[in-house]
């Protein structure tokens, strides 16, 4: 069979990809564009270990002419959408990082480019495939705990410390400008697929800022809160943010009409489960899952427990024709769904946490109300629909020393103290 030659846009996040490309039967790792020439200087490594011919580009034009069959985009979470599109117009099949999109106008324009193309569009959300997610998803399948009724998500991850290693001292870097809703799917993704219900409304909240913590982004300084309600009634409550644990939090708990599952808060590799085998009676189990699919090859694989390894390979599958891509490769509607949910869960936010209808874009019908909708906390996108990053203060006002200071921790490879 024929390997389906990739490419990979962003050598930092991408470098996780680049590893399993370069070893996956069915790949044939061709191409990696970075602006950040050190970056490439490690693919030029790691292309030569593994005896590969992989060409290197710095601007993302000359890289897309490449000829190749599909692209992952591990560029800036912001920016996936418009790269994803010029992709899809291309002719190419491709896997998007977190997140799916900015805007709920370029989450239209997403699914209409992926429906236009008829190319593969996988998200690649690996929270979903970690060992615990992943078994709670199988076990989810087969109806162990019966039909969902209420889940909660949670990716805490205290960013302060490393902020200059990630925004590099960039007023205008996207982590900056980065509302506390935004980068949802860590903690409400895995609670959709689990379920594989649809998100119908949400309510969003902001915690208090830390005030110890220098007067930079909200992601570094609260936590965001949402409240979501499912197509069949269920409740979800999702947070992730900058709150104060170490190690940082990935837990997610489900609980079913016939019983409940959920992960372990300090070791992510254990699951619970409990199952009511008759009224308010049943057995509580607690152990490690196993892979239960290409378990051999994902054992080679560390990132993120081995779910990076996943999202890659269902990809590839999907592209094949493979059932476990069909069944498991997060498609763009689903992904959409996700990525919007911290969207319209910041503009309950704005407007005194009153609820939000989440729409259904699978709907050519819904669509057109948000077409032109570019509200965002993006200057460059969204125009005069810009929204504040934070109803908290004013981040037009952190001074440029500030942001200085950050910059010259990262350029003496330092942390923030």
């Amino acid at each position: 069979m024929k390997k389906i030659k990739v490419g990979v846009f962003g050598a930092y996040r991408g470098m996780t990809m680049i590893q399993v490309l370069a070893t996956h039967p069915d790949a044939e790792l061709v191409a990696v564009c970075d602006k950040y020439k050190p970056a490439l200087n490690n693919v030029a490594e790691t292309a030569k270990k593994h005896n590969l011919n992989v060409a290197l580009y710095e601007n993302f034009g000359d890289f897309i002419k490449h000829e190749m069959d599909a692209v992952v985009l591990a560029n800036y979470a912001n920016e996936h959408a418009p790269f994803a599109i010029r992709c899809l117009q291309a002719g190419l099949h491709v896997m998007s990082e977190v997140l799916p999109c900015e805007t709920m106008a370029q989450a239209v324009a997403l699914i209409e480019a992926v429906e236009a193309s008829g190319k593969v569009y996988t998200y690649a959300e690996n929270y979903c495939y970690m060992q615990n997610t992943f078994e709670m998803w199988r076990r989810y399948e087969k109806g162990d705990i019966g039909e969902i009724q209420y889940g909660e998500g949670e990716y805490i991850h205290d960013c302060s410390s490393i902020w200059p290693d990630i925004t590099y001292g960039e007023r205008n870097h996207w982590r900056n400008q980065m509302y506390s809703t935004f980068y949802c799917t860590h903690s409400l993704g895995p609670l959709i697929t689990i379920s594989g219900r649809r998100p119908v409304q949400v309510v969003g909240f902001e915690t208090n800022m830390n005030k110890d913590r220098p007067l930079l982004a909200p992601f570094c300084r609260s936590g965001g809160i949402q409240m979501v309600t499912l197509d069949n009634g269920a409740i979800l409550k999702s947070i992730h943010g900058s709150l104060k644990r170490e190690p940082g939090s990935i837990n997610y708990e489900v609980y079913g009409t016939k019983g409940m599952m959920e992960s372990d808060r300090w070791d992510s590799t254990k699951v619970s489960a409990y199952l009511e085998e008759k009224l308010c009676q049943g057995s509580l189990s607690h152990y490690s899952p196993q892979p239960f699919i290409a378990p051999e090859q994902v054992s080679k694989f560390s990132g993120h427990g081995g779910s990076d390894f996943y999202s890659t390979h269902f990809f590839l599958e999907k592209i094949i024709g493979n059932p476990d891509g069909e069944k498991y490769a997060i498609n763009v509607y689903t992904a959409v769904e996700m990525g919007i949910c911290g969207i319209l869960a910041y503009r309950s936010i704005l407007n005194g946490n009153v609820p939000v209808t989440v729409p259904n874009l699978r709907n050519k019908s819904e669509r057109d109300a948000y077409r032109n909708d570019h509200a965002c906390t993006n200057p460059a996108v969204a125009g005069k629909q810009l929204l504040p990053v934070t109803p908290q203060y004013d981040t037009k006002q952190i001074p440029d020393s500030e942001f200085a200071r950050v910059r010259n921790l990262w350029e003496e490879g330092k942390k923030d103290e």
